[in-house]
């Protein structure tokens, strides 16, 4: 079905009346569809403009309104190697921010995003956090600004394991930054970024409503996580992997067998947390009064699926990532995909 997309806009209905835990397949009809993107891996949004990040090329692109993507700038010095590269972007006060993989670690960077739609342009960078672990998998990549107006990273544990359980490292950990990269006062550990730690490689954050914020998680070879993140708590890798029930250790509120999941990006949207699934190939719903449980859209519908977010308009946008390596590419892959509102 992938390979009949058109990019024209076509109407998507995501029916809110099925009982959770219930597979819905997709209508129909297809989704409005931007093509020919190069393993996209992070979207955000300039006023209506989606801006996206490429983790294999380092470019950074914009999507004007006709679904065209035009080159915005170049990160320099991205080394992409399997899971590394450019990943994840957050936008805030005119300033684009990018966690990418260089010669001496990965680093965020932000970078004045000057110009209008159509002409954005990359300013002067600035690094405010580099050095943190990398490897050719596990690198995280995940940065996005909470209520309150900190910068949070999620940091994999760049296959050492043990230094998830390490605070005076930051790997496997979920970090919590002022927008320059500074230690904000009220960090549970202080004098430290570190907000969570026995994560092995977080991949979505997203905020509830009420502040609350959720994290997805690849597991290793038996489960993976939606996450509830509570301030200094210790989420068990390696010492756990999914639910283990162990005293001072935190369980997900949901785990899924890694072969229908892989969890990426997530995105809140009106009562509802929704998570882009890699090796699953599915868009899961998850609802916020019962995280327990979740409904699943679009399952094989359009291969491996990398993020997922909130546009201005109330539509989810969705990046599919089947020219990653580990995907089996349609014509025009990759894409990004726009549902109405469910």
């Amino acid at each position: 079905m992938r390979s009949r997309l058109a990019a024209a806009v076509l109407a998507l209905l995501i029916t809110t009346t099925a009982c959770a835990g219930e597979s819905r397949p997709a209508d129909a009809v297809e989704p409005a569809a931007v093509e020919g993107l190069t393993t996209p891996w992070s979207v955000v949004f300039a006023g209506d403009t989606p801006i996206i990040s490429e983790r294999d090329t380092g470019r950074i692109v914009e999507i004007d309104p006709a679904g065209r993507a035009r080159e915005v700038g170049v990160i320099p010095g991205v080394v992409a190697s399997g899971e590394s590269g450019l990943l994840g972007l957050a936008l805030r006060d005119g300033n684009l921010y990018a966690y990418s993989t260089g010669q001496d670690g990965n680093r965020i960077q932000r970078y004045p995003l000057l110009g209008q739609p159509g002409s954005f342009r990359l300013g002067p960078e600035r690094t405010i956090l580099d050095r943190l672990p990398s490897a050719s998998y596990h690198d995280g990549g995940r940065i996005a600004f909470g209520p309150d107006g900190m910068l949070h990273a999620a940091v994999g544990d760049a296959g050492n394991s043990a230094s998830a359980q390490d605070l005076g490292s930051l790997g496997g950990k979920i970090l919590r930054m002022t927008p320059d990269g500074g230690v904000p006062p009220d960090n549970p550990f202080p004098g430290s970024l570190v907000l969570t730690y026995g994560h092995r490689n977080v991949q979505g954050l997203a905020w509830g409503p009420d502040g609350t914020l959720y994290a997805s998680e690849f597991g290793q070879n038996t489960w993976d996580e939606l996450n509830i993140i509570r301030p200094g708590a210790n989420y068990g890798w390696p010492t756990v992997e999914g639910i283990g029930e162990r005293p001072g250790l935190t369980d997900p509120v949901q785990q899924w067998a890694t072969d229908v999941a892989s969890p990426s990006g997530i995105a809140v949207h009106g009562d509802a947390v929704y998570l882009a699934n890699l090796r699953g190939e599915r868009l899961r719903e998850v609802p916020l009064r019962e995280p327990g449980t979740s409904t699943e859209h679009f399952v094989g519908e359009f291969g491996r699926l990398r993020d997922v977010a909130v546009a201005p308009d109330g539509t989810l946008r969705v990046l599919t990532s089947n020219t990653d390596g580990r995907g089996d590419p349609a014509p025009g892959d990759d894409r990004m995909l726009a549902f109405p509102a469910p």
